[in-house]
């Protein structure tokens, strides 16, 4: 049995076995059949009870004549968020900033779960991160298609017929390396931040960790934001006109 947190173990406790069946039923058999759920899922569904509760409170208290500090936070981060699509797709980002929304929230509370004394970054497991990555691949070439249609494929090719055989592989693993760079990014990062402060915790637990502290408090904010960067910067170049 791995070592868990409080909340994995609480978790496997009342669901391990609904959870076990279920992944077998899809041929999936897990190491540990009494406990199934790992400490990157358990607080993953932790970020996502999190995320879901403070999305409600934003509607239930929404106000126009005495917003509230909650309304306030919404409005600062969908303007944050709607400038950023702005600047970086144009016209037309409108439709992709529930997304980048979406990601940049999950992303940054999932770093920030490392600093909370018993809970642990999920995005220090490189599953994590890969999950962000792939789903950003698909859903940026998604609206690339959408937006284009068939002349997507121009952005493989080149600029010139006789290049057409060398760049598109040239291009294909361009795009797939995206994947890798995301996930090995963020993955790695945290995973840095996560040990340096338990290292430096281990060795002086007062004063001098405060100081890692807020540098993993730095690090888990620019890598939430260079990931949402990096997507809307994919999306821009995918829903291009001009390939």
């Amino acid at each position: 049995m791995p070592t868990q947190l409080l909340f994995t173990r609480f978790l496997n406790a009342h669901l391990a076995a609904p959870v076990t069946a279920l992944l077998e039923a899809f041929h999936v058999h897990p190491r540990y059949p009494q406990a199934p759920i790992t400490d990157a899922f358990a607080m993953e569904l932790l970020v996502f009870a999190v995320l879901v509760a403070y999305f409600v409170v934003v509607r239930v208290s929404l106000s126009i004549e005495k917003p509230g500090a909650v309304q306030h936070l919404a409005e600062m981060t969908h303007e944050f968020v709607a400038e950023q699509g702005e600047s970086v797709i144009g016209h037309g980002s409108e439709r992709f900033i529930s997304y980048l929304t979406a990601l940049l929230l999950f992303i940054l509370l999932s770093n920030l779960l490392g600093l909370v004394p018993g809970l642990a970054s999920p995005t220090a497991n490189p599953v994590v991160p890969l999950g962000f990555a792939l789903v950003t691949f698909l859903y940026y070439h998604y609206h690339g298609v959408r937006v284009n249609g068939p002349s997507y494929i121009k952005q493989f090719l080149g600029p010139v017929w006789w290049l057409y055989p060398l760049l598109f592989p040239i291009e294909i693993i361009s795009h797939f390396a995206r994947v890798l760079s995301l996930t090995v990014r963020l993955y790695a990062n945290m995973l840095a931040g996560d040990l340096v402060t338990l290292a430096f915790f281990s060795l002086v637990p007062i004063g001098i960790p405060l100081i890692f502290l807020g540098l993993h408090l730095g690090v888990a904010v620019v890598q939430a934001y260079v990931f949402f960067l990096l997507a809307a910067v994919y999306l821009s170049l995918a829903v291009a006109h001009d390939h």
